[in-house]
């Protein structure tokens, strides 16, 4: 029998790496995105997909319950990879602009483990897979908002590994440095900006999409059953050496 997954904000680049590798792998795949035009050729591998924002709970529920029924009443794992990118010092940001980049990464993963915590519990487990940034855990210039927003990704993965560590739900995160998608272009444009980033980074080069997706799929499907808790730096060694 087939696994079933599902991908909440899986219109992003990393989002339909992802769901390519599962989809190849025969799994059953559940796709949950604001923007599901860019998603029609994995509708053609056989994704179920569903339009929904990751901050509507009932919306969520029901994508929920759908992967449910396509994996026969469990659900293996959930990815969330809703983000977002806001780089701006405090004295120029409004509260109601920090807000908006806590709910879009922060309040979304909440509801992810929230809502898929509640199934995995009834059906003897399953694993949730996260997404923080370098900026969670090193401090960069103008990144306070979405570093709060990814520190708080970070702690909240390794409490809800905690709560859930008995009833065999294995949490993870993964805290990618820049990598070279969509959401990165107005950053990555600039190439002076490009070069002076790869120079802040051990190995000296940009992450790829391909590597990021490679390491949430391992999460969800190949990973050690005592791996939890953890947050998984794909950074090219920023956040933890010099070099």
């Amino acid at each position: 029998m087939s696994d079933s997954y599902l991908i909440v904000g899986a219109s992003s680049d990393i989002g339909i790496t992802v769901a390519d590798k599962l989809l190849s792998l025969g799994n059953n795949v559940v796709l949950y995105a604001r923007d599901t035009s860019r998603l029609s050729n994995l509708k053609d591998k056989g994704a179920k997909i569903i339009d929904g924002d990751a901050l509507n709970e009932e919306s969520l529920k029901d994508a929920i319950n759908i992967t449910l029924e396509h994996g026969n009443g469990k659900i293996s794992g959930i990815a969330n990879l809703v983000g977002s990118i806001k780089i701006r010092p405090p004295h120029v940001m409004s509260l109601q602009e920090f807000d908006e980049v806590i709910k879009t990464n922060l309040s979304t993963a909440f509801l992810t483990v929230s809502l898929g915590g509640k199934v995995m519990l009834r059906n003897n487990g399953g694993r949730i897979v996260l997404t923080s940034s370098v900026a969670g855990s090193l401090g960069l210039v103008n990144h306070e908002a979405i570093a709060a927003a990814k520190g708080g990704i970070e702690s909240m993965t390794r409490a809800a590994a905690a709560t859930y560590a008995k009833r065999n739900i294995r949490i993870n995160a993964v805290a990618p440095g820049l990598t070279d998608t969509r959401l990165s272009e107005p950053i990555l444009k600039s190439e002076q900006i490009r070069e002076a980033s790869k120079n802040m980074i051990p190995i000296k080069r940009i992450n790829t999409r391909e590597e990021i997706a490679k390491c949430i799929v391992w999460l969800l499907t190949d990973a050690p059953d005592n791996l939890t808790g953890q947050v998984l730096h794909l950074d090219g060694g920023m956040s933890q050496i010099l070099a």
